[in-house]
C-alpha cells in the first residue's frame, strides 16, 4: 500500500506539472504535447478570451508558463533594447518590464526574424532568458532581480538569433550557429560560468580562396537541442548548418554525426518509433529518420528513410503514436506520414503561410499561421477540419499550454484563450 501511495504521490506530480506548466519552447517534454484536457475547441476576439495584453517592441519568442506566471522577451525593432516580460497569469496584468541589454550597435536581423526570437527556458525561482550573442540572463522570478548575465559569448547570428536556450540537471546550454563561430557551450544555471564549450566539427565546403565565402547563411542555424534518454545514454540532438550532431550534454563530447547539404533549419528534432526526426533546412528542407545508436559519422549507416515532399523548414511537427503531422511554411500543406517507413498518408491544404510549431493537446491537432489563423484538426488517417479561428496580429510565437489555457503570441499581443 506504501509504494502504491508513493506511486500515485509521483504520477500526480507528474500531471500537475504537465498540465500547469509550460516550462520551454514546445512544452513539458519539448515535443509540442500536451496533457491539458477541456480547451477550447473555437474563439475569436470576442469569445473565449479571458484577457489580452498588448505587448510593446518586436519579438517572436514564445512565451513560457510556470505557477502563476508567464514569461517571454521582447526586443526593440532596431535591437538597441533588449527585454523581458513577466505577466500574472489569472489577471494578464504586466508584473514587471525588465530592460536587461542595450546594445549600441546591434547586429543585421532579417526582417522576417527579430532580435528577440531566442525562447525563454524557466523553472522553480528561475527564468533563463537569451539573445543569443547579445546577452543571456538568469532572473530570480519572485524579486525579479538579475542573478547573473553573459555577454561575452561571440557569434555573428548573420540574420538574428533563433536557438532557445534548453536545462539539462545544473546546465544551461546554448546554441551559437553564425557565420563565423559554430558551437554549442554549457553554463553552471547557477553561477552563468561556463562548464564546457563544444565546436561544430563539421567540413562546410564553402571557401573561396580560402575564406568563408560571402553568404554566411552556409553556416546559420537556428535549432534548439533535444534532449533524449537512450538505451541509458543521455543524448543531445543538435542540428545545425550541414550537420546534425548527437552530444553527451554532461560534458559537450561528440557521440555522432549525421551529415547533410542544408542549413538554417529551426525546426525542433522529434523521437520515437525507435527514430530520432531530424529537420535539415533550408533551401529544401528534408526530413531524415535516423537511428540514435551510432558512432562517428552515421549518414551512410543510420538513415532509416528520407521526406522531402511537404517538409517545413521553421515549425516544428508533431510526432502521435505512429504517425508524423506536419505543415509547410507555404501554402500550409499539412501531411501526415507514417514514422516508421516515411510514407505520406494523406496531404491536405490549410492554406496560409506558418513559422509557428503545432501542438497536440485534448486529442487535437492545431496550426496557427502567420495570419491569425488558428486550424484544428483530427490525428489519423484522413484530414478533419474541426474548427477554424480567427486573432487580430499573426502568429510567428509558437503557442504554450497551461491549464485549460492556451497562451497565443499574436505580432502585437499575448492572450489567454480559455472557455
Amino acid at each position: 500500500m506504501k509504494s502504491l501511495i508513493s506511486f500515485l504521490v509521483i504520477f500526480s506530480t507528474q500531471v500537475l506539472y504537465s498540465n500547469e506548466n509550460w516550462p520551454e519552447y514546445r512544452g513539458p517534454t519539448a515535443d509540442g504535447h500536451s496533457d491539458s484536457t477541456g480547451l477550447p475547441l473555437t474563439w475569436s476576439e470576442t469569445q473565449n478570451v479571458k484577457w489580452k495584453t498588448a505587448i510593446h517592441g518586436r519579438a517572436w519568442s514564445s512565451p513560457v508558463v510556470w505557477g502563476e506566471q508567464v514569461w517571454f522577451t521582447t526586443a526593440t525593432p532596431k535591437g538597441h533594447d533588449l527585454s523581458a516580460i513577466c505577466i500574472d497569469r489569472n489577471s494578464g496584468k504586466i508584473l514587471k518590464d525588465l530592460k536587461l541589454f542595450h546594445i549600441e550597435k546591434p547586429q543585421y536581423a532579417h526582417p522576417v526574424n527579430t532580435y528577440g526570437s531566442p525562447s525563454p527556458v524557466i523553472e522553480e525561482g528561475r527564468v533563463y532568458v537569451s539573445f543569443g550573442s547579445p546577452g543571456t540572463a538568469c532572473i530570480d522570478t519572485k524579486t525579479f532581480e538579475m542573478i547573473w548575465k553573459r555577454e561575452d559569448l561571440k557569434c555573428n547570428h548573420f540574420r538574428g538569433a533563433g536557438s532557445s536556450p534548453v536545462i539539462h540537471g545544473d546546465l544551461l546550454i546554448l546554441t551559437m550557429d553564425g557565420s563565423d563561430f559554430q558551437y554549442v557551450i554549457a553554463l553552471n544555471k547557477k553561477s552563468g560560468k561556463t562548464v564546457w564549450k563544444q565546436d561544430r566539427s563539421t567540413a562546410y565546403n564553402d571557401l573561396v580562396n580560402g575564406k568563408p565565402r560571402a553568404n554566411g547563411d552556409f553556416r546559420k542555424g537556428y535549432s534548439t537541442p533535444y534532449i533524449v534518454k537512450l538505451n541509458g545514454r543521455v543524448q543531445m540532438i543538435s542540428p545545425g548548418a550541414k550537420a546534425a550532431w548527437s552530444y553527451d550534454p554532461a560534458d559537450g563530447s561528440e557521440l555522432w554525426q549525421v551529415r547533410y547539404r542544408n542549413h538554417s533549419n529551426a525546426a525542433r528534432t522529434l523521437f520515437g518509433q525507435g527514430l530520432l526526426f531530424i529537420n535539415t533546412g533550408y533551401s529544401k528542407a528534408t526530413l531524415l529518420a535516423v537511428r540514435p545508436d551510432g558512432k562517428g559519422d552515421v549518414t551512410k549507416s543510420h538513415v532509416a528513410w528520407e521526406l522531402i515532399q511537404g517538409v517545413p523548414n521553421k515549425p516544428s511537427s508533431l510526432l502521435i503514436g505512429e504517425h508524423l503531422y506536419m505543415v509547410s511554411d507555404r501554402g500550409g500543406i499539412v501531411s501526415c506520414v507514417e514514422a516508421k517507413t516515411g510514407k505520406v498518408v494523406w496531404q491536405n491544404r490549410a492554406g496560409g503561410s506558418y513559422s509557428a510549431s503545432m501542438v497536440y493537446a485534448d486529442g487535437r491537432i492545431y496550426l496557427f499561421s502567420e495570419q491569425g489563423k488558428t486550424t484544428v484538426i483530427t490525428p489519423g488517417n484522413s484530414y478533419k477540419v474541426l474548427a477554424t479561428n480567427q486573432l487580430e496580429g499573426g502568429f510567428m510565437a509558437s503557442p504554450a499550454v497551461a491549464g485549460r489555457a492556451f497562451f497565443l503570441r499574436t505580432k502585437s499581443h499575448l492572450y489567454r484563450i480559455e472557455k
